[in-house]
């Protein structure tokens, strides 16, 4: 079965086909990066309107890098939230539309699931059950996994995200967009002590999150500081170093309360050296990761998801679609015949 998978939650237009025998076909990614970078951040109507000009010649790409054509496919899934509406409604109308016009199954993927599946398309993919940590720029989660769609929300953020916390932070040093990146690549030009910032709510019970005042006390040294290049690494590296313990701390706490010994880590700060070096440190405990290249938003987790589903789904062909801003991933139920 083959399933395209098209992805247009928010800045970064994703189109892939997936084989359930022969796996990853193909498939292309375009960001919206450099259009979104002169305003400091994601403009909800641009990105919605370059969904528009980026998305069907990106699935014309991916059929003919695979050597199919629309008549190939077998489902069609995209992602229907959360994220943008209006980026979410360019995704959903091209993908309920193909699949009206092919008399095919269309399947509304929740976003998050994408991420938390996608290191289950590496040639070594974890075993259920696992603990997952989801970190990106919107969302902070722990979630007890035991099988697709069988989700257990364990922790989440109370205030901002870690990548949204990321963003800011770099935002606040003069780094631009996106912050994420340019922030851990400066830490690695940071003295290790120069400052000790807070690991928030790691000494109360619980695995919930909170990173609003780990951003503030990144603020408030930078005010107070020379403002030089070097004091500005060093924030970058304090910064890095409570966020990653932080995560560290919470992940190790969940694998305790579940028994698990498996760990999947994925979204956009999955990708983050420090994190990854933190977490393979865990000791008696596999951690998984998705391919880097899969680590940010992208077609390839949405068409995986879809498949995943679709194999023990009836199709679902109703006249009508619906996209959700905000989208609980344990709403999400196992897929049944």
């Amino acid at each position: 079965m083959r399933v395209l998978g098209i992805e247009s939650s928010c800045d970064e237009t994703g189109i892939a086909l997936y084989d359930t025998e022969k796996g990853l076909l193909s498939h292309r990614l375009f960001s919206q990066i450099e259009m979104h970078a002169e305003y400091g951040g994601v403009v909800p109507e641009l990105a919605s309107r370059d969904h528009i000009r980026k998305a069907l010649p990106l699935m014309q790409q991916v059929l003919d890098d695979a050597g199919l054509t629309q008549n190939d496919i077998d489902a069609v899934a995209y992602t229907a939230g959360p994220g943008l509406v209006g980026a979410l409604l360019v995704g959903a109308a091209i993908g309920r539309s193909l699949a009206w016009a092919l008399s095919i199954p269309a399947l509304p993927i929740n976003h998050m699931e994408g991420h938390l599946l996608s290191p289950l398309l590496e040639d070594s993919p974890p075993d259920f059950p696992f603990v997952s940590l989801l970190v990106s720029g919107g969302h902070t989660l722990l979630v007890d996994v035991r099988a697709v769609g069988n989700y257990h929300l364990l922790g989440e953020s109370i205030d901002d995200a870690v990548g949204e916390a990321f963003d800011k932070t770099a935002k606040m040093l003069g780094l631009g967009y996106p912050g994420g990146p340019a922030l851990a690549k400066l830490a690695e030009q940071g003295v290790s002590g120069s400052y000790d910032f807070p690991r928030p709510m790691v000494n109360r019970p619980g695995l919930d999150f909170s990173f609003s005042g780990l951003k503030t006390a990144a603020l408030n040294a930078w005010h107070n500081s020379d403002q030089s290049v070097q004091s500005k690494a060093n924030i970058a590296l304090a910064f890095e170093t409570a966020a990653v313990e932080t995560l560290v701390i919470k992940c190790r706490r969940a694998l305790k309360q579940t028994g698990y010994r498996r760990l999947v880590v994925a979204g956009g700060v999955s990708a983050n050296q420090s994190l990854r070096q933190a977490l393979n440190a865990l000791p008696g405990k596999q951690v998984f990761y998705p391919a880097m290249r899969f680590c940010s938003d992208n077609g390839a987790m949405i068409a995986f998801a879809g498949a995943m589903r679709q194999q023990a789904m009836k199709p679902d062909m109703p006249a009508i679609f619906t996209v959700r801003a905000r989208w609980p991933l344990d709403e999400l139920t196992p897929p049944s015949a």
